[in-house]
């Protein structure tokens, strides 16, 4: 049963900064990539920067699951699928307004928010 200090005292706060910090892992990294890159990730790209990209998205989306699951106060690995489910979320809305390739946002669905959810729930 969650106390009310939980929702409204330290360790909420601390709930809303690892889940904030984990995502900012993943979505601060995914755009260095792209940035670095010079890479549209909405574009057709060749199938080695896709390769390349979706590895990179799949390890940053781990550290991102494994920072919320270290940083919560407790039950890490829920802290770990609320950023699983922000990486869903984020990948399906641009999914539904892209007019372009969608593999990231496909990738970022199956693949790299399975790993921020994975690589957390053992962490905390």
């Amino acid at each position: 049963m969650l106390g009310i200090e939980l929702l409204w005292g330290v360790p909420f706060l601390r709930s809303v900064v690892a889940v904030v910090l984990g995502y900012a892992v993943f979505a601060v990294s995914g755009g260095l990539l792209f940035k670095v890159a010079g890479r549209d990730p909405h574009a057709v790209q060749e199938l080695w920067f896709v390769v390349l990209a979706v590895i990179y998205g799949m390890v940053f989306a781990g550290l991102g699951g494994v920072v919320a699951a270290r940083l919560a106060p407790s039950r890490g690995a829920v802290h770990a699928g609320v950023v699983t489910g922000l990486i869903a979320l984020g990948a399906t809305v641009s999914l539904v307004k892209s007019a372009g390739a969608t593999w990231s946002q496909w990738s970022a669905i199956l693949l790299m928010a399975p790993c921020a959810w994975g690589a957390g729930r053992g962490r905390g």
